[in-house]
């Protein structure tokens, strides 16, 4: 329980089944940040008031259990290495499968519970004996691609009781419920910066050396600029760049070792092929060499057809029938075969880039 809406009404719904529900919210920050509050922290000691006092209101159990240690270890870690190799982390992925579905899910087990419910938007599916990670009904709240990169064999032990239904719908039973979460904003953004909610600050603090200025080269390899530092910059960026251009430029790749980033037009920045690991595969032990499935690169956009090539246990070759704009280098690539998520894995390189 986050202390939001969907993770409340989610408790409701299934204590409204008859289900025995124990309340858990996970507390991810160290002592010496308990003093932070706010919307967006939805580990905050903010949140943990909310979520106690709607467990009370439903009549449940209620624990935190402190996974800080962990969460330093696997996230925090994962999202400033991410950031010092020019890459743009998705802490949200990794929390889902190394926190939520990993550690919770065992503590969850040590409690006593079968299974672990959360309040995403996505669906667990059973059918041949198997289970499947399916998107959501509401398409524009669907939340599959921060969770294809838990294991497959939990899947069993998974509930999502908002999968069916829209936020609307969800909204509407919290305050017919009279849940003090029902007009509580979604969290937003990433949990455990600052309470401002900035990323490079959150960096700053911790000493990663990538703010350090370089130069800003055009695709012929000239430079048209300078740059304050890695870390302040993402593939496909266009704005916050300093730069004066007769045409819109945009990011187009990030080299740490010279420490120089590439621009170029919206044209340039379109790509077909791309190349992916670290898979996950949620459906298949592999693939075949070859399989047609819809990929999507980044939550906000929609699946577009692709052919996924194998190339071994863990990386695939992706090459999409129309050009995606700025594939991203440490985000996902997410397949699926209509609403089953197939697998996925992370970016790690555009195939065919005009650069130097």
């Amino acid at each position: 329980m986050s202390g939001g809406v969907d993770s409340s009404v989610a408790a409701y719904e299934l204590k409204r089944q008859g289900h025995d529900v124990i309340g858990v919210t996970i507390k991810t920050w160290p002592k010496e940040e308990c003093g932070q509050t706010g919307e967006k922290l939805c580990c905050s000691l903010e949140a943990v008031q909310f979520a106690r006092s709607v467990a009370e209101d439903l009549g449940i159990r209620y624990y935190v259990t402190d996974l800080s240690e962990e969460f330093a270890k696997e996230i925090k870690t994962y999202f400033a290495q991410e950031y010092s190799r020019g890459r743009t982390p998705n802490p949200c992925i990794y929390c889902n499968s190394k926190i939520k579905f990993g550690y919770l899910l065992n503590k969850a087990r040590m409690l006593g519970a079968e299974k672990l419910a959360t309040g995403h938007y996505a669906r667990i599916i059973r059918a041949d004996g198997n289970y499947y990670l399916a998107e959501g009904v509401d398409k524009k709240k669907d939340q599959s691609y921060f969770l294809y990169d838990i294991p497959r064999d939990v899947l069993s032990s998974i509930e999502f009781p908002l999968g069916g239904y829209t936020k609307e719908k969800v909204r509407k039973i919290a305050l017919e419920q009279g849940l003090m979460t029902a007009q509580r904003p979604s969290s937003q953004d990433i949990c455990f910066t600052s309470a401002g909610g900035d990323y490079r600050e959150y960096l700053h603090e911790r000493g990663i050396k990538a703010f350090i200025q370089g130069d800003i080269l055009d695709t012929e390899g000239s430079v048209v600029g300078k740059h304050m530092g890695i870390a302040n910059y993402t593939v496909g960026q266009r704005k916050g760049l300093g730069l004066s251009f007769p045409e819109p430029v945009y990011v187009l790749k990030i080299d740490p070792e010279r420490n120089i980033i590439v621009v170029g037009s919206k044209e340039q920045a379109m790509h077909k092929k791309i190349r992916i690991g670290g898979i996950n595969r949620l459906t298949l032990d592999k693939f075949s060499k070859e399989e047609e499935l819809d990929v999507k690169i980044r939550y906000a956009t929609a699946k577009s057809p692709a052919i996924v090539t194998s190339k071994g246990k863990d990386e695939a070759i992706v090459e999409f029938k129309d050009p995606q704009f700025a594939p991203t280098p440490g985000q996902a690539a997410v397949f699926y075969r209509e609403e089953i998520v197939v697998g996925g894995g992370w970016i790690e390189e555009v195939m065919e880039i005009g650069s130097k």
